[in-house]
C-alpha cells in the first residue's frame, strides 16, 4: 500500500478521452436497478394469488424495497471511500444479482420480501456509486455526453419494465422477471472485475456510527409513513408517530452531520450554489415526473381497461424519445453549457404535463403518444443536464458523498410525490363523483332516452324488463365512477404541471460552471477531507 496526499484525490481526469468500457459497466448496473423497480408491479396480482395473500400484504414487496433502498443510500459514499469504488460496486452488484436469484426462488411472501431487501441493499449502493465513479474517470469537459448516455438507462428502464414484465407474466412465468437479471448481473460482474480500476482509499479515524443509526431510523420511519399514509390516514396515531420519530431522528442526524469531523453525508455541500439549485430543481422534477409515471399506468389500466403490456407499448415511444434526446442534450451541454437547455426542457415538460390534463377515454391513443413523446424529449433535455450541472463543480474527494446525498433526497421526493398524488386523486375522485351524481337527471331527455334504450336491450336479451331501473342505475354508477376517476387523474396532472413549472422557474437561477479551470472557489467553500491516510493498492 502506498500513501497519497489527500489533495491529489481531487485531481480531474486529463484530456478528452472517455473510458466507454467503464461507462458501459455503470450503465448496465443502473439499468438493472431501475428496471427492477418497474418490472415487478405487473406481477403482483399473480404473486398474490400464488402465495394466497392479501392486497395489503403484497404491497410490502414494493414498500420494503423502497425503504431499504432509501436507508442504505447514505452509507454508499462512506463505503466507497473506505473500501474503494471498484470493490464496493462489485459487492453491491453481487448482492443485487444474488437477491434477484432468491426472488425467483421465493416459496412464500416472507421469503420474497427478504430477497427484495437484499436486492435493495445492492441497488441502493450501486445507483449513487455509479454516478460518483463516472465523475472520477471522465474529464469534466466531457461529462455532458457521458451523463446523457448514462441517463438512457435511467429513463428507458421504467418504460420497458411494464411491457417486458407484462409479457413474461402473461405468456411465460412471473419468476422470469427476476431470473432474467441473473445472467445480466453475472456478465456485468465479469466486466466490472476486468475493466474497473480501483480508486484511492480514504480511511478516516472517526466512523459516524450515530449518523448511520439516526439516518436509518429517520429514513425508515419517513418512507414507511409516506408509503402507508393513504392507507391508515395521515392523521392517524400510527402515521403521526412515524412522522414524529422521523423528525426527531433526522433532526439529530442533521445536527450530528454538521458537527461530526467525518460525517456520513456532507450536508455542507449545500454551500455549493449550483449543487443546491440543481438539487431543488431535481426534487420538483422528480415529484412531477414520478407522479405522472405513477398516474399514467393507473389511467390506462385501471380506468381505461388496457393490459399491462398494451400500457407499456403506449409508454415506450416516450422512453425512446428521452433516450434519443439525452446524448444530444449531453453534446449541447459540453459545447454551450446547460443554463439554457434545462429551462427549455422543463418548459416542454410543464406544457406537455398540462396537456395531459385532457386525457380521457375519448382521447385517441395516437394523441396520447404524441404528447408523451414530446414530454419525453423535454425530460431528455433537462433531467441529466441538471444533474451534471450540480455534480460537476463538486471536488473529487466529495463526489461519492454528493451523489449519495442527492440520491437519498430524490428517493424521498419520488416517494412523497407518489403518496401526494394518491391522496389528491382519492380526494378529487370523491369530489367529482358527488358533483356528477348530483347532476344526474333521469327526467331529462337524455335520461328518458337511456331508459328506452335499456328497455329495448332487456327485451332483445330476454332480461326481466321490470328491472330496467336497476340496470340503468348500475350503468350510471359505472359511468360516473369512470368519469370521476378520469377527472381526478386530470387534476393530478394539473398539480404535476404546476410543480414542473416551479422547477422551470427555479432553473433560471442556474449558471454555467467554468469547465476550463478547476473549481477552486467551490473547493474553498467545501471542508477538506479529514483522513488519517489516503491509500491506493500498489
Amino acid at each position: 500500500m502506498t500513501e497519497n496526499n489527500p489533495a491529489n484525490l481531487m485531481a480531474s481526469p486529463k484530456g478528452d478521452h472517455i473510458p466507454w468500457s467503464l461507462i458501459v459497466v455503470i450503465i448496465i448496473g443502473t439499468f438493472m436497478a431501475v428496471l427492477n423497480g418497474s418490472i415487478v408491479n405487473v406481477a403482483l396480482p399473480r404473486i398474490m394469488v400464488l402465495f394466497n395473500t392479501t392486497a395489503d400484504n403484497i404491497q410490502w414487496v414494493l414498500t420494503c424495497y423502497t425503504m431499504a433502498l432509501g436507508c442504505v443510500m447514505p452509507v454508499a459514499g462512506y463505503l466507497s471511500d473506505r473500501f474503494g469504488y471498484k470493490r464496493t460496486y462489485f459487492l453491491a452488484l453481487a448482492l443485487f444479482t444474488a437477491g434477484s436469484a432468491l426472488c425467483g426462488l421465493a416459496w412464500n411472501l416472507n421469503s420474497l420480501i427478504a430477497a427484495r431487501i437484499i436486492q435493495a441493499v445492492g441497488g441502493g449502493i450501486m445507483q449513487p456509486l455509479g454516478m460518483a465513479y463516472a465523475m472520477r474517470v471522465v474529464p469534466r469537459q466531457r461529462m455532458g455526453v457521458v451523463m446523457g448516455v448514462w441517463g438512457i438507462a435511467a429513463m428507458a428502464a421504467p418504460a420497458i419494465g411494464p411491457t417486458l414484465g407484462g409479457y413474461l407474466v402473461e405468456y411465460v412465468n412471473w419468476r422470469l422477471i427476476f431470473y432474467i437479471m441473473v445472467p445480466v448481473g453475472i456478465f456485468n460482474l465479469w466486466l466490472a472485475r476486468r475493466l474497473m480500476q480501483e480508486t484511492p482509499l480514504i480511511k478516516g479515524k472517526n466512523f459516524d456510527i450515530w449518523g448511520v443509526i439516526s439516518s436509518t431510523i429517520g429514513l425508515f420511519c419517513l418512507l414507511l409513513a409516506i408509503s402507508q399514509g393513504n392507507k391508515y390516514g395521515w392523521g392517524s396515531p400510527y402515521i403521526v408517530s412515524l412522522f414524529s420519530l422521523a423528525l426527531i431522528a433526522l433532526s439529530f442526524f442533521i445536527y450530528n452531520e454538521l458537527t461530526h469531523p467525518e460525517p456520513l453525508l456532507e450536508l455542507r455541500l449545500f454551500k455549493n450554489y449550483l449543487y443546491t439549485i440543481s438539487t431543488f430543481v431535481g426534487i420538483a422534477l422528480n415529484i412531477g415526473m414520478f407522479g405522472a409515471m405513477f398516474l399514467l399506468p393507473l389511467l390506462l389500466q385501471s380506468v381505461l381497461g388496457q393490459t399491462a403490456m398494451k400500457t407499456g407499448l403506449i409508454l415506450l415511444p416516450a422512453a425512446l424519445a428521452t433516450a434519443l434526446m439525452m446524448p444530444i442534450s449531453g453534446r449541447i451541454y459540453d459545447k454551450y453549457g446547460g443554463r439554457v437547455i434545462v429551462p427549455v426542457g422543463l418548459a416542454i415538460v410543464t406544457l406537455t404535463t398540462y396537456a395531459m390534463c385532457t386525457f380521457s377515454d375519448l382521447t385517441p391513443y395516437s394523441v396520447m403518444i404524441f404528447w408523451l413523446v414530446l414530454r419525453g424529449m423535454g425530460m431528455g433535455l433537462s433531467m441529466m443536464t441538471v444533474t451534471t450541472l450540480g455534480m460537476i463543480t463538486i471536488p473529487l474527494h466529495l463526489v461519492s458523498r454528493a451523489s449519495a446525498l442527492r440520491n437519498v433526497i430524490l428517493q424521498v421526493a419520488a416517494s412523497l410525490g407518489i403518496a401526494m398524488f394518491t391522496l389528491v386523486m382519492q380526494n378529487r375522485q370523491i369530489f367529482h363523483y358527488d358533483n356528477l351524481m348530483n347532476s344526474v337527471n333521469l327526467s331529462s331527455t337524455d335520461g328518458l332516452s337511456l331508459q328506452a334504450a335499456l328497455q329495448q336491450i332487456a327485451i332483445s336479451q330476454n332480461w326481466d324488463a321490470t328491472n330496467t331501473g336497476a340496470y340503468m342505475a348500475s350503468a350510471i354508477v359505472k359511468r360516473v365512477t369512470t368519469l370521476s376517476s378520469i377527472q381526478a387523474i386530470g387534476d393530478c396532472f394539473l398539480v404535476a404541471s404546476a410543480i414542473c413549472l416551479v422547477s422551470a422557474v427555479v432553473s433560471l437561477l442556474l449558471r454555467n460552471p467554468r469547465l476550463d479551470m478547476p473549481p477552486k472557489s467551490v473547493e474553498a467553500k467545501m471542508p477538506r477531507p479529514t483522513v488519517a491516510a489516503a491509500t491506493k493498492e500498489a
